[in-house]
């Protein structure tokens, strides 16, 4: 027990260093707003694919049951070598499904059709316009990428505090209770992304490093076109169109955050 608490101590002393000294955090840990220089920063290719404001609009109208989200899901976490456990409690999820209730609790309607209500609803980080989570960060581990908006995650960085997850509205962040390493298959293990440590945080990450390669995210390739995926400063994008076409909404909107998945419902 006292073990315990003297480790929580440690810890909460460190995320006060990081909150009171911000020049003390700079001098051990540099600001990372683009991504230059850390462990997660992804190389841009020559056909790399950029934005201003990368976003994603999700035609829920497309999926049925939940077996036509589970392609997009495994695309996410093979991709990503997010691993699998058994226990609930140990779970670590980049991309999931969910229920209507869950997804948009703030959005209640009670007339909405039957149909609409009991489909199944794909949810992940929806790398916020103004991310809670980053303000909340300590050690800068967590950040908005000035050059496109997403936001992004250096698990080096990571001191485990979980504040992040505490900020984070919508669940969209894992903690790895245990050596995520264990939760994989060393066959099927994508060489090409690094593997995690236990005690960070992960989360998605917009595929940087596919992005970086002139490669769309792993779930929209595998999703058939039920989810597009473009810049949402551009009037021209795929996703402008979408979202001029056809009524979308979002998680949680009213709270400011500006989280930049629509969804059609």
């Amino acid at each position: 027990m006292k073990s315990s608490r003297r480790r929580f101590m440690k810890m909460a002393g460190i995320a006060a260093l990081g909150f009171g000294v911000q020049p003390a955090i700079k001098a051990v840990a540099p600001a990372a707003s683009d991504g230059h220089g850390t462990a997660m920063a992804f190389q841009k290719g020559p056909k790399a694919l950029a934005a201003i404001q990368w976003g994603m609009v999700i035609d829920t109208r497309r999926f049925h049951g939940p077996e036509d989200l589970e392609p997009m899901i495994e695309a996410c976490h093979k991709e990503h070598n997010v691993p699998h456990f058994n226990e609930v409690r140990h779970e670590i999820k980049w991309i999931w499904e969910t229920h209507y209730h869950n997804a948009f609790p703030n959005n209640p309607h009670p007339y909405l059709s039957e149909e609409a209500e009991h489909r199944p609803y794909l949810v992940m980080c929806n790398h916020c316009e103004n991310p809670p989570c980053v303000r909340a960060c300590p050690t800068k581990a967590t950040f908005k990428r000035e050059s496109d908006g997403i936001v992004i995650m250096d698990m080096h960085r990571c001191i485990g505090c979980r504040f992040c997850m505490a900020a984070c509205p919508y669940g969209s962040r894992s903690f790895n209770f245990k050596d995520p390493r264990l939760g994989l298959d060393e066959k099927e293990m994508n060489l090409k992304y690094p593997t995690r440590m236990k005690g960070v945080v992960e989360k998605c990450n917009f595929c940087a490093e596919r992005l970086a390669e002139g490669r769309m995210p792993a779930c929209v390739e595998a999703s058939e076109g039920a989810l597009v995926f473009g810049d949402l400063k551009d009037p021209d994008s795929e996703v402008r169109h979408m979202l001029r076409e056809n009524f979308t909404i979002r998680r949680k909107q009213n709270l400011g955050t500006e989280p930049c998945v629509y969804y059609i419902v």
